[in-house]
């Protein structure tokens, strides 16, 4: 004990003494500390270089941008949603999955009961009620929904009702104080508009971009990019469900897909226009599902002087038996340039018409008929559940020879380089997609192709808008495509769906 009160008193000793010789090297002067760093003359710019007035126009729209966004940033919500995947099914294959971490940095535990996987999207507030509109995509097969407002506040969300194939879906929360945005006439778009695409891109809430209408109801298409609007404000993943908005703060469209090699924006962006979106909104809030309409004709495009007709109209090929064009007395050869007083032009425009018709209420049609104009009525059905699509039956094609069930398709386009099987539910399920899910599975894809956006584990579910659910379906699809012309596929890849264009090389 003795000895350890010596070394306390030698230490502080010690200590004392150093601090004797600090105080005296400090006020003698032989202590080199750092000098005093000489203050930097610096003398900052007081006026700008551009006279505001040269910019006055600038100065104002500037102004006139800030109140635009400021107005809509409120009614866009972030859409969040979360499923549990059953972990003992995905790693029980695996032993050494037990040895790695998660995106968490937590150990994956094959005996867990389930991990909780979350998705990111956008949407709009439609009603004052607090209905909310967004893709089928973002919600689609997942367990929990939850909406973030532009006030930070998060409220759960009830799916009211959901369509896989205008890929849109109603949402509901509960908040008395919700400002909705209008829906616009997108009849009344045209190329070149100005547009704001508000979303929630990889999870940045509130992001603006801006740009114009880049084009619109493109005549010759008949895939689904005939009947959205297209736009070169930047879209990425997250921006689905968001609203696209014009000049007045109304919502022309709910954006839905990309073009893109990289995954990101590139400037080709598209948004299902406001009036098929009304229609879907509607038909989901009065009867729980999309109700369609459809007229039964069989259309291929016309060809110049025609019937003593120009380039523009819809050419009767056919009329289903006991259809609305049947009881409206249609015959093969009309050609249509009117439904219920709106301008027929081409195929896409009739089929958005007549989907966006209300059952069983009369509508007109203006025809040509042997050189001579005649008007007929009808009244617009529910479209059969069996029947090809959301209005009028596709163009039709020349009958092709099918292939064998089990061998793939000869072509020289894109497709050649596309090695498909069919999808099992065993696949699907080791690939975690929605349960809704039909198409081909992609196998491989050959290096240097015009396909090789394409991956292995993606599901071919549409080519050129027709559904694909089988081998057979594939082949038979392949067999009839013109290799000179581009090829529209809808793929699923895991829970997300986009299209992808393949043009011939």
């Amino acid at each position: 004990m003795k000895n350890l009160a010596k070394f306390l008193l030698f230490v502080l000793l010690i200590s004392a003494g150093i601090s004797l010789l600090y105080d005296y090297r400090l006020k003698h002067g032989t202590l080199n500390l750092p000098s005093a760093r000489t203050p930097e003359k610096y003398t900052l710019a007081s006026t700008p270089n551009v006279d505001p007035k040269q910019v006055a126009s600038l100065e104002a729209l500037n102004r006139e941008r800030r109140a635009l966004v400021s107005s809509v940033i409120p009614s866009v919500v972030a859409v969040k949603t979360s499923k549990k995947i059953d972990v003992r099914r995905q790693y029980s294959l695996d032993p050494f999955e037990f040895f790695f971490r998660n995106q968490q940095g937590q150990f994956r535990n094959p005996n867990d009961e389930a991990l909780v996987q979350n998705a990111l999207g956008s949407g709009v507030i439609v009603t004052n009620e607090g209905h909310i509109i967004t893709n089928n995509h973002v919600v689609d097969q997942v367990d929990e929904i939850e909406v973030q407002l532009s006030d930070g506040r998060t409220k759960k969300a009830r799916l009211v009702g959901a369509d896989s194939q205008v890929d849109l879906a109603v949402l509901k929360i509960d908040d008395p104080g919700v400002k909705p945005l209008k829906l616009a006439d997108s009849d009344m778009v045209q190329a070149g508009d100005f547009v704001l695409a508000i979303g929630n891109p990889f999870g940045f809430e509130e992001t603006v971009t801006d740009g114009i209408i880049s084009s619109k109801g493109r005549p010759n298409r008949t895939d689904a990019f005939g009947d959205l609007l297209q736009t070169n404000a930047a879209i990425n993943p997250g921006n689905s469900g968001g609203p696209l908005i014009n000049l007045r703060g109304e919502v022309i469209g709910i954006n839905t897909a990309i073009i893109s090699r990289s995954g990101g924006s590139q400037g080709i962006g598209f948004a299902i226009p406001s009036n098929t979106v009304r229609t879907a909104l509607e038909s989901l809030l009065k009867r729980g599902r999309i109700i369609r309409g459809y007229l039964g004709i069989l259309s291929r495009a016309i060809q110049p002087g025609q019937n003593g007709a120009d380039t523009e109209g819809v050419f009767v090929d056919d009329v289903v038996p006991g259809s609305p064009a049947a009881e409206a007395q249609l015959q093969k050869g009309d050609i249509i340039h009117k439904f219920n007083g709106h301008e027929v032009k081409n195929f896409p425009m009739l089929r958005s018409l007549v989907a966006q018709a209300e059952p069983n209420k009369k509508v007109e049609l203006e025809i040509m008929r042997g050189g001579k104009s005649l008007n007929v009525a009808t009244q617009i059905k529910e479209q059969p559940v069996d029947y090809q699509t959301s209005g009028v039956l596709p163009r039709r094609t020349q009958p092709q020879t099918p292939p064998e069930p089990n061998s793939q398709a000869e072509t020289n386009g894109p497709l050649a380089s596309i090695h498909v099987e069919d999808l099992t539910p065993e696949m699907a399920r080791q690939l975690d997609l929605p349960n809704n899910v039909q198409g081909v599975l992609v196998t491989s894809v050959d290096p240097d192709s015009g396909a090789a956006e394409l991956q292995k584990g993606d599901v071919i579910e549409e080519i050129n808008q027709q559904p694909v659910a089988s081998i057979s379906d594939y082949n038979k699809m392949v067999a009839s495509l013109d290799p000179s012309q581009p090829q529209v596929l809808s793929v699923c890849r895991h829970r997300m769906r986009s299209f992808l264009v393949l043009r011939p090389r």
